[in-house]
């Protein structure tokens, strides 16, 4: 059996850069995440292989962060691994409305998702750090 300890550290410091990065390229190329929603609503491929990733990416963070955990990081990500996978299925089952919905969120307040995007990376590569002894703790 694989020890899987540092799993939520691992899984936040990832989501974190992903995030991070993310962010950073939206402000760097501001409507990137806008064109990027508009493709998929025009493409049931890409419809498609976004909801099979999805929902392969919420599934493995849900069972490498088991729910019933001493630890509050484990227990919040597999939350959010849960989350990824019914969003996964809403993409999948109701991709012409949900996307469409978000297409129309991209536009005016793409500076504001973007920085929110950030913070939310360094918070959790902060998170996963703590887990990891990096910082001391009080």
């Amino acid at each position: 059996m694989p020890d899987l300890a540092l799993a939520p550290a691992w899984t936040a410091i990832f989501l974190g850069l992903f995030a991070l990065f993310a962010g950073i390229g939206e402000l760097r190329q501001p409507g990137h995440w806008h064109k990027l929603i508009g493709e998929i609503v025009g493409s049931p491929a890409l419809q498609m292989v976004t909801g099979l990733l999805e929902l392969f990416l919420g599934a493995v963070i849900y069972l490498a962060n088991p729910w019933a955990s001493p630890d509050w990081l484990s227990s919040t990500l597999s939350v959010v691994g849960g989350l990824l996978c019914i969003e996964a299925l809403m993409v999948l089952a109701f991709s012409d409305v949900y996307m469409a919905f978000w297409l129309r969120r991209f536009g005016p307040l793409s500076r504001l998702w973007c920085t929110c995007s950030i913070i939310i990376g360094l918070a959790l590569i902060a998170v996963g750090l703590f887990h990891f002894g990096v910082f001391p703790s009080s």
